[in-house]
């Protein structure tokens, strides 16, 4: 039969316990101080604030931006245009395409596409060409500009800019 082995000294547990719990305690008042002050509104008046604002303030420096290389934006000539008709209206494609052919674009084809469901019209773009589908679409007043999504390249027929027409 096994008995247990008396330990010679008890172990101070309780104690050890007291101690953790009075740290703990004191980390959380701690802790909720600090959150009241980063959370309560400042108490100081508007005319203080701008006093102070206008006390600091010396003199502004100036902001230096790095420059971005960017392409220049490409003439109309330049841009080749593909026109889907997504709205199931007969002939809106080819009346856009001739629209879009009067103001300089090159005219990639119009067409139906896949689906006649579209809510809202949207110009996409291939890669590179952000800033001419920009100008397009606020030339029409298409409010989604994306890149393209959903075509293969065979169906983009070598155009830069694609204008689904929506209803």
């Amino acid at each position: 039969m096994d008995h247990a082995q008396q330990i010679s000294a008890p172990f101070p547990w309780r104690a050890t316990t007291v101690l953790v719990g009075c740290i703990a305690l004191v980390e959380l008042v701690a802790l909720i101080a600090i959150g009241t002050a980063q959370l309560a509104p400042s108490h100081t008046s508007k005319k203080a604030a701008a006093a102070q604002v206008t006390h600091v303030q010396a003199k502004p420096k100036p902001v230096v931006h790095a420059r971005i290389p960017t392409v220049p934006l490409r003439p109309r000539s330049h841009v080749r245009v593909l026109v889907l008709n997504g709205n199931g209206i007969s002939g809106a494609a080819a009346l856009a395409a001739a629209r879009l052919r009067s103001d300089g674009y090159r005219i990639a084809g119009a067409t139906n596409a896949e689906r006649h469901d579209y809510a809202r019209s949207m110009v996409m773009y291939v890669p590179g060409w952000v800033r001419e589908a920009r100008r397009l679409a606020h030339e029409n007043g298409v409010r989604i500009v994306s890149p393209v999504d959903g075509l293969r390249r065979a169906q983009l027929r070598r155009s830069t800019v694609i204008l689904l027409l929506g209803t």
